[in-house]
């Protein structure tokens, strides 16, 4: 069980060692389904209290649709350690601040992390190190979230930040094992600081508020949630959703909570054994 709070956002974005953070050519924009392959990315750093370093990582799968697994290994690693905690099933699209690698207060200013993903026999890098305009802060990702949906912000104007906001707190479900036959049942609770204020929407729905969904992280079958995400937000109390997963097939799985507050998130995930 291992539980990893993701509060920033990018000042630039590297696929392939090359620059895309402006607008995309027109060619550049066209979309595919499927066959396509998966860059990881470097999201930006941010120092820590203890003077330690986090290195934020995400990837971009240039499918619209088809997810990917790639296992740790050849080509799904990172340079002097094969697995530093990044995932192996790949959703469509773009998707931010997926994991953090943390490196001492004395790592050199230019020494590189570089994590290699092969796909679609393509080898692609992304190379994370202290560059001073990728340093990142807690208000970037509440204005620039909206970039990845999944993560279930709001991308709010700088504005409308609520500086005091900091992300939900989470629990859940311990390791499990279980065999393939079986319905798991995992939960997932967030408790959140009361920031930012809820604002309701012409519908009457909450605006803000907390809200959970569940994800593959690491697995090579396919994965059924019976919820996946909660409806409504929540706020003013704990946040919880409880959720019935099948399993295609065996083998070790990570499966991840995402909790959103509107503006920042956290995440919590746990191991599960098929058997």
């Amino acid at each position: 069980m291992k539980t990893c709070v993701l509060a920033v956002a990018s000042c630039a974005l590297f696929l392939s060692g090359a620059d895309l953070s402006g607008p995309l050519p027109a060619a550049a924009q066209t979309t595919y389904d499927r066959g396509q392959d998966v860059s990881p990315t470097y999201d930006g750093w941010e120092k820590n209290a203890d003077g330690t370093y986090s290195l934020y990582f995400g990837y971009f799968n240039r499918n619209a649709d088809e997810e990917i697994d790639v296992p740790i290994g050849p080509n799904n690693m990172f340079d002097g350690m094969a697995d530093r905690g990044q995932p192996t099933h790949f959703y469509p699209n773009r998707k931010w601040w997926v994991f953090k690698i943390d490196v001492p207060a004395n790592w050199p200013k230019d020494q590189r992390v570089v994590w290699t993903l092969t796909t679609r026999g393509r080898a692609n890098q992304a190379k994370g190190w202290l560059q001073p305009e990728w340093e990142v802060d807690k208000d970037l990702i509440a204005k620039n979230a909206a970039r990845d949906p999944s993560l279930m912000t709001n991308g709010t104007n700088e504005a409308d930040l609520d500086h005091e906001n900091r992300p939900p707190a989470m629990t859940g479900s311990p390791a499990q094992t279980v065999n393939l036959a079986d319905t798991l049942t995992l939960k997932a609770t967030a408790t959140d600081d009361g920031h930012p204020a809820p604002i309701p929407d012409p519908a009457g729905r909450l605006q803000q508020g907390v809200r959970l969904r569940w994800i593959v992280y690491r697995g090579t079958g396919k994965v059924r949630f019976e919820p996946d995400i909660m409806g409504q937000r929540v706020f003013g109390k704990p946040a919880t959703l409880e959720t019935k997963v099948r399993f295609s097939a065996p083998g070790p799985y990570r499966l991840r909570a995402i909790a959103s507050d509107g503006q920042t998130f956290s995440t919590y995930d746990v191991d599960v054994t098929v058997k």
